[in-house]
């Protein structure tokens, strides 16, 4: 916990200049390819932000890598999210010395949500981020910087879900029944209940169970710690929350309307015996884990962008992308710069 209180100075940004590079992973869960992004130390100096699709991003394409092996972690995007929608957390900790990996999950995305509430979002998530870590480790580029023995994962939303099954939980979907029963006019999360009778509701909560394992384990033995941002928790029930056994540090903002602390982020914390760390933003919405919009961002996607008053994502991101970097650094070995 000292690490994790050391002053924000202590962790600016590095010398080192960040590279990007675009890469495809194949989806075992669906088919296609998963595109997303590798972001990694460079021996060449920063060269500004680079301009992706709405996206100001600090990491240069083409830049030359550092040698040697360093530590991976995987970011798992949000419900409806995007494979740069955490580029500020994985050009910071790219700056630190760490390979960081983001892909896009299929059917649970910006562009195509089609996969919302089914088993093959809802198990398929983890798989994806065990996919993606096994395409790294074959990978001819990647292969030799990445420390199959230091390797980590960080989420938000429907993402800091998908760690949590990474590092070990295990979900009981009938919870939402109880959950929506106490919450009838939460849309967003009680959709599919709003639309069916309690039979129907059983049913398709069981159906779902069931298919969401044809995959296979979600708990990847690789990974050694999870970073979990205002992650969904209704799904884990003591027992399944217990199953985390590495190391796990969450982080909720305090009127996250979306998916709120008592159900979700402070319902998990008394539950995981690894719990290094919980952190509350004051004030802070869901959004809020987002990285600080660009114009362009906030001109298309205001919701997602406006925070309430007395909050600074900005300043918010320094903390949460500090800690994060303290975290990762303790759990998987890396000794400090």
């Amino acid at each position: 916990m000292l690490l994790l209180s050391m002053p924000l100075a202590l962790f600016a940004a590095t010398d080192a200049g960040v590279g990007i590079a675009a890469i495809e992973v194949a989806d075992p869960v669906g088919g296609g390819k998963m595109p997303g992004f590798v972001f990694y130390p460079s021996t060449q100096a920063g060269q500004g932000a680079t301009t992706i699709g709405p996206y100001d991003v600090a990491a240069t394409f083409g830049a030359p890598e550092q040698p040697g092996a360093k530590p991976l972690v995987v970011i798992s995007h949000g419900h409806g999210g995007s494979n740069l929608g955490h580029h500020d957390l994985a050009t910071y900790l790219a700056g630190h010395g760490f390979i960081v990996a983001t892909i896009e999950h299929p059917k649970d995305n910006f562009h195509d949500q089609s996969g919302d509430g089914q088993a093959v979002v809802m198990g398929g998530r983890p798989i994806q981020v065990a996919a993606t870590i096994s395409a790294m480790l074959a990978d001819p580029r990647w292969k030799a910087l990445v420390d199959a023995d230091r390797i980590g994962v960080a989420g938000f939303s429907a993402g800091g879900y998908t760690s949590l099954m990474v590092i070990g939980a295990v979900p009981r979907f009938d919870r939402f029944i109880g959950y929506c029963e106490r919450h009838p006019d939460d849309a967003g999360t009680c959709g599919i209940a709003q639309r069916l009778s309690p039979a129907g509701l059983k049913q398709a909560l069981a159906t779902m169970q069931e298919d969401a394992s044809r995959w296979g384990p979600t708990a990847d033995p690789r990974v050694k710690a999870a970073f979990a941002m205002a992650p969904q928790g209704i799904s884990f029930d003591e027992p399944g929350a217990a199953a985390i056994d590495r190391p796990l540090f969450l982080y909720y903002g305090e009127n996250d309307h979306v998916l709120l602390p008592s159900e979700n982020a402070l319902h998990l914390a008394p539950l995981a015996r690894t719990l290094v760390a919980i952190k509350q933003v004051p004030k802070a919405d869901h959004w809020v884990f987002l990285a600080p919009c660009s114009v362009a961002l906030a001109k298309d996607a205001g919701e997602i962008c406006r925070d309430p008053d007395g909050v600074d994502r900005a300043k918010v991101h320094e903390q949460v992308n500090a800690d994060a970097l303290a975290f990762f650094r303790k759990t998987l070995g890396v000794v400090g710069e």
